[in-house]
């Protein structure tokens, strides 16, 4: 079994892990948009990942993409909580969350959570299969 673990099995499942908690950080910041909808002055919260990803992803240009996700680094794929559009404003009081906006990232991301979730349970099902 240990020699399962220093292969690269789970580079899928790592990659899939690192996605589904910047989903899971992303899921917090638009609860806390909504949460503070009639705050003044607050200023929307989001994450930055799928652009770090992307970037991992390319700089292997002319891989596959097993051999791409293998060369992700996986130290550098962390997601990153922003402050969106800090100059910009709905309202007078500074205030730029638009909560039915807000109601349609948060179902957004709830469908890209369950298909991280899903594509996780798949790897380890194939897995399972190779071990039979």
């Amino acid at each position: 079994m240990s020699s399962l673990i220093n292969t690269n099995v789970f580079d899928y499942v790592n990659v899939l892990d690192k996605a589904m908690d910047a989903s899971w950080l992303r899921n917090e910041a638009i609860s806390n948009n909504i949460a503070n909808a009639d705050t003044p002055g607050y200023k929307r919260q989001d994450v930055n990942f799928e652009i770090q990803l992307a970037k991992a992803l390319r700089h292997s240009r002319y891989k596959t993409m097993d051999a791409k996700v293998a060369d992700v680094k996986m130290n550098r794929l962390n997601p990153i909580a922003y402050t969106d559009y800090a100059g910009f404003s709905y309202r007078l009081d500074g205030n730029n969350v638009d909560p039915d906006t807000e109601g349609v990232y948060l179902a957004k991301n709830q469908v890209v959570y369950q298909g991280l979730y899903q594509s996780v349970n798949q790897e380890f099902k194939n897995l399972q299969t190779v071990m039979k």
